[in-house]
């Protein structure tokens, strides 16, 4: 049975660790974490979103998902990652996800905080948890995606700690995304978290801080985050980057096309789990369940 995200996170908060959050694109990924968190004993918390969504997509994770967590001693939630549009999160509350993320942060202050509050009215009458984003998240490098930020200075797209109190008053989400300095995707330079902000985000806010673009953010300061009160981290370009180099390798070295794909996907799945098992040890989330 599916959890909700709100009570891991609270637990988290509590407690100083952090819950990563692996976004699965496909069985051979969804598996690779469910068994990592169980061998690991801790909360496992999947996300989906993107292409992997379209069509059928939506229903087929979702029931993949939920079917898979009957099998196993941990808590699961499966959480809907970055959607911007209404229809496509009350879909996905239909479909049985047990949390949703909606993401305004390239709207205005007044536009994202009237939207989110919207999204959250919906999903609480259901009984589903709700993730924000204030401030913006850039992809590829840092800042890479604002007109006003620079690779060295992400500049405005950082969150603003004198709208977060604020933000949290209209919305009454559960979980905020913050902008401190990651961005999405794979790093063209290393990143410097602004923990400095940080704290005066985590001085004026009573919920659960998320931190999107953990991959490629070296270990110490997502520990650092972490210490100063982030308590998930979305991680997805460590993972997939796992599985295809161990794929790529795989398939090279066969002369056979019609290997069975439990033989194609050996060696992914255990270069899968070694990230997975990596990141639940330095985040803190191991031996929590």
């Amino acid at each position: 049975m599916l959890v909700s995200m709100k009570e891991m996170l609270e637990d988290a908060r509590k407690n100083h660790y952090a819950i990563p959050a692996f976004d699965v694109s496909n069985y051979e990924m969804m598996r690779a974490v469910l068994e990592a968190c169980e061998e690991e004993k801790s909360p496992a918390l999947l996300m989906a979103l993107g292409v992997d969504l379209v069509g059928k997509g939506l229903p087929l994770i979702s029931s993949m998902i939920k079917g898979a967590s009957n099998h196993f001693n941990i808590p699961i939630c499966l959480h809907l990652d970055h959607a911007t549009d209404f229809d496509l999160i009350k879909n996905a509350i239909n479909c049985g996800f047990s949390s949703v993320m909606y993401d305004g942060s390239v709207l205005d202050f007044e536009n994202n905080a009237k939207n989110t509050a919207e999204v959250v009215k919906y999903a609480h009458r259901n009984g589903i948890s709700v993730e924000a984003e204030l401030g913006h998240v850039g992809n590829a490098n840092v800042g890479s995606i604002s007109e006003t930020g620079t690779d060295d200075d992400p500049g405005e797209t950082l969150t603003v700690p004198e709208e977060v109190a604020k933000f949290i008053e209209i919305t009454d989400v559960d979980a905020l995304a913050v902008a401190i300095g990651t961005s999405h995707g794979v790093y063209k330079k290393t990143p410097e978290l602004r923990i400095d902000r940080l704290d005066e985000i985590t001085a004026v806010c009573n919920k659960p801080l998320v931190l999107h673009g953990g991959s490629g953010t070296p270990d110490d300061q997502m520990q650092n985050a972490i210490h100063h009160g982030i308590t998930k981290i979305n991680i997805y370009s460590d993972v997939v980057g796992a599985l295809n180099t161990a794929l790529k390798n795989k398939l090279n070295s066969l002369d056979n096309p019609s290997t069975w794909p439990f033989i194609v996907f050996e060696d992914a799945r255990v270069m899968m789990k070694d990230v997975i098992k990596d990141k639940i040890r330095k985040f803190g989330s191991s031996g929590r369940v």
